[in-house]
């Protein structure tokens, strides 16, 4: 059985890593979920937002018991400093719906050689460039997303390991088109439906270019390091060391902070 269990949004996020890996669907709850296996690792594309994260979760749970879940995808950038590309392995997720953080034990310090601790946070929606900077301020994050909670939060409840390995797909001055109605109650993102629309507004189109360039190249740079992290788990030499999150309730933000949405 598969050590580390993945829990992605979209199957673009990963889709050069698991072109080549075993696609097996399964039910659970009702509901039908795609798996990628190989070696010791599954990854199932839940959706987007922190429900269909949850629910994906629960599903790689009971189906294949792995010692850790790990939240993997996009994210966007809180801090001016991260570039599109950049990995992002946060030491804590903060759940935006009531400020609750999630520590994540053995999580590395920021890359440039500071021992600063940083987090992610999951928000409900698509977040702009001025609501970026909102969040930033309320919350103490330097990166967000909209799924990561979901997964740290079916890991604390079965009492498994989790971490979370975030690549930034938009950085802190980019306006993200706004992508909420395109998205629908199981957390996939209807992509025809927001080309034909895209289609019919000028405006959009060479924002629209850019995110898809930015998209493909922050799952090239994802891609490439869990290829890496695939290979360092296989190694029998290299046994996968894991430690339960902890939960540290902590307060919400302050209240009246008007905020929009990010996918």
């Amino acid at each position: 059985m598969p050590k580390v269990a993945i829990v992605a949004a979209l199957e673009r996020e990963v889709r050069g890593l698991v072109k080549s890996w075993t696609r097996v669907q399964q039910q659970h709850d009702g509901r039908r979920f795609v798996f990628f296996e190989r070696d010791k690792i599954v990854i199932v594309c839940g959706g987007i937002g922190v429900e269909a994260a949850r629910r994906a979760a629960e599903a790689a749970i009971a189906l294949y018991k792995p010692a850790l879940l790990q939240s993997v995808g996009f994210a966007g950038a809180l801090d001016a400093d991260l570039r599109v590309g950049d990995l992002f392995m946060p030491a804590s997720v903060i759940d935006a719906r009531d400020g609750s953080r999630i520590e994540i034990e053995g999580a590395p310090g920021l890359e440039r050689g500071t021992q600063e601790r940083r987090s992610l946070l999951t928000f409900a929606s698509v977040a702009g460039a001025q609501q970026k900077a909102s969040l930033a301020r309320a919350y103490g994050a330097q990166a967000v997303d909209m799924e990561a909670a979901g997964v740290a939060a079916a890991a604390r409840a079965h009492g498994i390991g989790f971490a979370a390995m975030k690549v930034i797909s938009d950085e802190f001055n980019f306006e993200m088109p706004q992508t909420a109605g395109f998205i629908d109650a199981n957390g996939r993102f209807r992509t025809a439906s927001f080309a034909a629309f895209v289609a019919l507004r000028p405006w959009l189109w060479r924002r629209t270019a850019t995110l898809a360039s930015n998209s493909r190249k922050a799952a090239a740079a994802l891609g490439k390091h869990l290829e890496h992290y695939r290979q360092e788990l296989s190694r029998p030499s290299n046994p996968l060391a894991v430690s339960p999150a902890t939960p540290e309730p902590q307060p919400a933000a302050a209240g009246g902070l008007h905020v929009g949405g990010r996918e």
